[in-house]
């Protein structure tokens, strides 16, 4: 109970400590819809059997269970093009800190996610069910406050989904990017064909102070053909190059890959 008292408390307070520093007035805040919080598991995998192991653990069990505890949509993804494959992607909204916080008794203490999900659960040290697990928690933009599904997405084996993070030399530029989306360039997205799923600002983490948000496309053409919609739009060019918003000036460091969603996923 203390454990989680404390992680409740800490997460509270680098939340507050992101949200206050956005320059956002209190009728701002008071009138906008509520962001979701989001935690991205990456689970890094042998080739191999454990592969099916985690596909049954997370269809059968752990989705399940999250769902029931107020967690979802749920998204599942594997590596198309990027590091470390067989590495899964596991993305989690929730609807606010204490559901992060109090997340893992809730689903851990479900009767049936024990007995579905035994054999990942329980797999002994010398057969491990995965090699290592990272996380990281964020919270979504005032722009994209809530996680967006795309129409005919589920089910869809051939939809690709593009992770991207922007990594920025100090917390003050972190935030003029973050700025930058809100006022502008998310719309600019939408308008040129990019859709995006989820925008959020990284609270705890690697490669801190960065942003990271996932777009997703029919397939890689429609992606090259948005992408160049994008970058030859004036508003774009506008926006990009005005005093504060310019390249190296507020992001140091973009990196990108590709997944492609699970059968069982629910993005």
């Amino acid at each position: 109970m203390k454990r989680r008292e404390f992680l409740k408390s800490s997460l509270a307070a680098a939340s507050v400590g992101a949200l206050t520093t956005m320059n956002v007035s209190a009728a701002e805040k008071s009138e906008s819809p509520a962001r979701e919080f989001y935690e991205l598991r990456l689970y890094h995998l042998r080739r191999g059997p454990k592969q099916k192991l985690f596909d049954d653990f997370y269809e059968h069990a752990a989705i399940p269970a999250m769902n029931r505890a107020g967690i979802g949509p749920v998204g599942v993804f594997s590596v198309m093009v990027g590091p470390d494959s067989p590495t899964m992607y596991v993305l989690l909204p929730h609807k606010s800190l204490e559901s992060f916080a109090t997340a893992n008794d809730k689903v851990h203490s479900d009767p049936e996610y024990q007995k579905a999900g035994a054999e990942f659960i329980n797999a002994p040290a010398t057969d491990p069910a995965y090699v290592r697990m990272e996380s990281s928690l964020m919270v979504a933009f005032q722009g994209v406050p809530k996680i967006e599904v795309p129409a005919g997405a589920i089910g869809n084996k051939s939809r690709i989904f593009e992770l991207r993070t922007y990594e920025s030399h100090s917390k003050k530029a972190n935030q003029k990017k973050v700025e930058m989306f809100n006022t502008g360039e998310i719309a600019i997205f939408r308008r040129t064909g990019l859709q995006p799923v989820f925008f959020g600002e990284t609270l705890i983490g690697s490669r801190m102070p960065n942003l990271t948000y996932m777009l997703t496309f029919e397939d890689m053409a429609a992606r090259e053909k948005n992408w160049h919609a994008f970058g030859s739009d004036p508003e774009w060019k506008k926006l990009s190059s005005t005093p504060g918003y310019t390249d190296p000036e507020i992001v140091s460091n973009i990196s990108n890959l590709f997944l492609r969603p699970t059968a069982y996923s629910q993005i």
